[in-house]
């Protein structure tokens, strides 16, 4: 016999960052939900790590960023190395913040899981979903699972529930079973170009947050929790086979690319082991259908990169929740969702389009000429690491008469600097040198 039957407007599917806020804000709401999660939480996941200005915003807004901000350093500066061209600047406010910060997973999912609990939403952690339920008429209705670790040698229903919902979302991942029960349809798919190998760090002195690029790869090292640095590198997928092999090697000799990073590196200690991802995916899936919706990595998912992906979690969650407010409020759910994808996807290509130029891993002179014209402007370097940070469109920013203009005033700049004559020749006129392939995958250089 299964126990703890219940009803609920809403169940979520998993509780790390697009689960957790997605619970907690419908919580507050005054929705009564129910969360399930097959980890126990504080519980660690491969990560980026970086939350990004506008997604510690959003933290900020919803009275959780005080519990990360108390144990995890600020990165308000970042240096990006380009190799010949080399620029370090601030990061443009964002509702009054101005960092970024690099949480632990292990913090952050926490934190928002007993933010969610806090606003009322039942958690059930350690919980594996089977099975979704559906009406005769196919419309998902609730989930089936059990608690993990119960029913051994107490009967087979020992630990077992079945829940129902108004609405089901599914916020478990880049192969949420979610997405895989309910057949949700992929779109702008792209297949893996890059992989990524990262580990944790003591002892070594390197800025709170630095990107280095070079052809063919990008080593971003941000400052994290309990007085570590997360160093990552992203490589082409075809060099994957050689690098398993012996990823300590090929991650140094990476590092030895980027000045002395891999100097500083040896001399500090490594704290855990390596963490590989081979296998991230690049696509959208339908985020919605009768009694579901998706949100997080379960409903678009890209190329780590570009360190969006917790940004992108908090910016769908809040979408998401506004439309099932909304929706349940009496504006008719399944209109109320299709909103949500139109609102999802005119927020999140942009982001994408970027995220699969920086994975080609290409530095163009342009780029560095980019670089080169802007870095001694600190105005014009904190409007491009806001472009970085998803806080501006980096489409708009990158328009042939923006860029022209761009480098026009750096060379300005650079005579006045010397003294010599300027001329509307020295500054106007002409095509604007090339920073980027076309115009959805214009981007500037990343990491």
């Amino acid at each position: 016999m299964e126990v703890g039957q219940m009803d609920h407007d809403v169940i979520v599917v998993g509780t790390r960052a697009a689960g957790a806020a997605t619970a907690m804000l419908l919580a507050r709401a005054g929705l009564r939900v129910l969360a399930v999660d097959r980890a126990r939480f504080p519980s660690d996941t491969l990560s980026t790590h970086q939350v990004q200005v506008p997604g510690i915003a959003r933290l900020g807004r919803w009275g959780v960023l005080d519990r990360i901000a108390a144990v995890t350093p600020a990165v308000p500066v970042v240096r990006l190395d380009a190799g010949s061209a080399v620029l370090e600047g601030r990061y443009p406010a964002v509702d009054g913040v101005d960092a970024l910060y690099g949480p632990r997973r292990t913090l952050l999912d926490a934190a928002l899981v007993d933010a969610a609990r806090a606003a009322g939403a039942e958690v059930r952690e350690g919980f594996a979903v089977e099975e979704l339920t559906r009406d005769p008429e196919g419309r998902i209705t609730g989930i089936r699972g059990r608690l993990r670790g119960e029913g051994r040698g107490r009967g087979p229903d020992s630990g077992r529930m079945t829940a129902t919902a108004r609405l089901v979302i599914g916020a478990d991942g880049k192969r949420s079973m979610t997405a895989q029960a309910v057949g949700a349809g992929s779109y702008h798919v792209r297949q893996p170009v890059t992989f990524a190998c990262y580990s944790y760090w003591s002892g070594v002195d390197v800025p709170p947050g630095s990107i280095h690029v070079r052809s063919g790869l990008t080593v971003p090292a941000f400052h994290t929790n309990d007085g570590l640095v997360m160093i990552a590198m992203f490589a082409p997928m075809a060099e994957f086979d050689r690098f398993r092999a012996d990823p300590e090697a090929g991650y140094l000799a990476a590092l030895d690319r980027c000045g002395d990073l891999g100097e500083r590196v040896r001399a500090g200690v490594r704290a855990e082991p390596f963490r590989l991802a081979p296998d991230v995916p690049n696509l959208f899936r339908t985020p919605h259908g009768p009694g579901w919706a998706l949100v997080g990595d379960a409903g678009v998912v890209m190329d780590p990169v570009a360190g969006q992906g917790i940004s992108n979690a908090f910016r769908d969650a809040e979408l998401l929740a506004a439309a099932v407010v909304r929706g349940l409020d009496g504006g008719g759910l399944d209109e109320a969702l299709a909103g949500y994808q139109r609102e999802r996807d005119a927020a999140a290509l942009p982001v994408f389009a970027m995220t699969r130029a920086l994975a080609t891993l290409r530095v163009s002179g342009g780029q560095r000429l980019l670089l080169s014209a802007i870095a001694d402007d600190p105005a014009e370097t904190s409007r491009f690491l806001g472009v970085l940070a998803g806080a501006a469109r980096y489409d708009e920013y990158l328009r042939p008469g923006n860029v022209l203009g761009r480098l026009g005033g750096g060379v300005v700049r650079r005579l006045r600097r010397l003294g010599r004559p300027v001329t509307a020749a020295c500054v106007g006129g002409g095509r604007a040198p090339t920073v980027a392939g076309d115009a959805t995958d214009a981007t500037p250089v990343s990491g």
